[in-house]
């Protein structure tokens, strides 16, 4: 028996969860947490693993998306074995901590428990980690299946690995988030060599024109004038980021610029956990799949934007300001920051990733100057008097990659998710006018597949 059950992230960029269940050893691929959701709406639908046979968790990667729910699932089924490479174990003892305190602001304990620091201490303690390449074994005593599992590098972020699970003379190759180009610090995403059977994939940019994205290095130089011309009108720059994978590409990129003179040198301002993630990177630089492996992130001057008195101070002198989160979700430190840059004639809000249509970095990304914007239902509407410009950093593959991945895996049966309607349409009609004979199915949430 071979069954796929989508438990979230399905027909979404939500809450990333999928069930297989291989002859009897049930294997969870990620647990993460919806980002526009919260209580128990942000968790996928563990009760629909009751009464299935449920062995391992292999976590891709440490985004939110696909790993904060853990908790919750080993409360539920505490014999789980989980299974990351050793950088996604190293990240996840962060960022699960973090998410504690994000999720007291954000629900009622009386409706909704919260796992305590105790038990992630006690969850990162029982991670069993793996080096990409490795090979390891999954195996069940309610089963006689013998399945070989092995994690290659995804190019996303530190740590993050697509899956390869062997049996029986088929093999299964699930993409976690995978970016098969080059950004400042990580290289593109290792594949298989062999052919596989079944493929499930991410759809993140399916629906996104490639046109519209530059490549990487070209971005650069548009980002890098775009900021010069900022600073030498005495104007400062806020990047709202990614505390994880984006902080660090965006802050390496900005320094080395610096180091060339493409950027002029100003102070740069970080803060939070990205500070202490930004160790790991250095940590495993000769570890991992590197570029730049000299350049200690640590070691970039950078100030505190947490031992700033007043922000204001952020206005006396040109400054570049890398601010967590990434899509200026309310109350946090890019979305506080952001209401003072609106109102600064002289600076900019550079954008550098995806925005979610529900957030108030969207509604931003969208505005120009001029415009009357209202950033959340307790906000007032205000004039954006600051520069805005959008670019695209991007930490997963454009589509038609995704395309070439499936030419070279060359899956006789592809399954499509993380990515919304739109994606999911463009990627599935695309690989059938060029892959004739292979059947693809788009996965629907809390719906099963069988494949025979």
């Amino acid at each position: 028996m071979l069954e796929f059950l989508p438990l979230g992230g399905a027909g979404e960029i939500g809450a990333n969860c999928y069930y297989l269940n291989i002859n009897d050893v049930g294997i969870i691929l990620d647990c993460g947490m919806h980002p526009q959701k919260t209580g128990l709406d942000s968790l996928p639908k563990f009760e629909l693993l009751e009464n299935k046979p449920t062995d391992y968790v292999l976590i891709s990667h440490a985004h939110q998306d696909h790993l904060n729910a853990l908790p919750f699932l080993i409360k539920k089924f505490p014999h789980l074995k989980i299974i990351t490479t050793p950088q996604t174990r190293a990240v996840a003892e962060l960022t699960l901590h973090n998410a504690i305190s994000i999720l007291k602001r954000q629900v009622d304990e009386s409706q909704f428990e919260i796992y305590s620091r105790n038990e992630v201490d006690l969850l990162i303690k029982s991670i069993n980690y793996k080096s990409c390449n490795e090979k390891f074994a999954l195996s069940s005593l309610n089963s006689a299946q013998e399945i070989e599992a092995e994690f290659f590098n995804a190019g996303h972020i530190i740590g993050s690995a697509g899956i390869l699970l062997k049996f029986d003379g088929r093999k299964i190759f699930f993409t976690g988030d995978i970016n098969l180009s080059s950004q400042t610090l990580l290289p593109g995403a290792n594949l298989p060599s062999e052919k596989v059977d079944i493929l499930i994939t991410e759809t993140t940019y399916g629906a996104t024109d490639s046109s519209e994205i530059n490549n990487w290095e070209k971005e650069v130089e548009r980002f890098s004038s775009a900021i010069n011309k900022v600073i030498n009108n005495g104007g400062s720059v806020l990047i709202p980021v990614f505390a994880l994978g984006k902080l660090q590409e965006m802050l390496a990129t900005i320094w080395l610029q610096m180091q060339r003179n493409k950027i002029t040198s100003v102070d740069i301002y970080t803060g939070g956990i990205g500070n202490k993630i930004n160790r790991i990177y250095d940590y495993n630089r000769y570890v991992v799949n590197r570029n730049e492996k000299e350049l200690m992130i640590s070691d970039i001057p950078q100030r505190n934007i947490n031992d700033l008195k007043d922000h204001d101070e952020l206005f006396n002198f040109p400054s570049i300001v890398v601010a967590s989160s990434g899509m200026m979700v309310e109350s946090t430190n890019s979305f506080i920051l952001a209401k003072r840059w609106l109102q600064k004639k002289d600076s900019a809000i550079f954008t550098v990733g995806y925005m979610d249509p529900s957030t108030p970095g969207s509604i931003i990304s969208k505005a120009k100057r001029g415009d009357k914007i209202q950033l959340t239902d307790r906000d007032k509407k205000v004039e954006v008097k600051c520069d805005i410009k959008n670019f695209r950093f991007s930490a997963h593959s454009r589509r038609e990659e995704i395309i070439s991945l499936v030419k070279k895996l060359n899956p006789a049966k592809i399954v499509l998710i993380h990515g919304d309607k739109e994606a999911i349409d463009w990627m599935g009609a695309s690989i059938l006018k060029q892959h004739q004979g292979q059947k693809v199915y788009a996965a629907e949430n809390f719906k099963e597949i069988i494949f025979d």
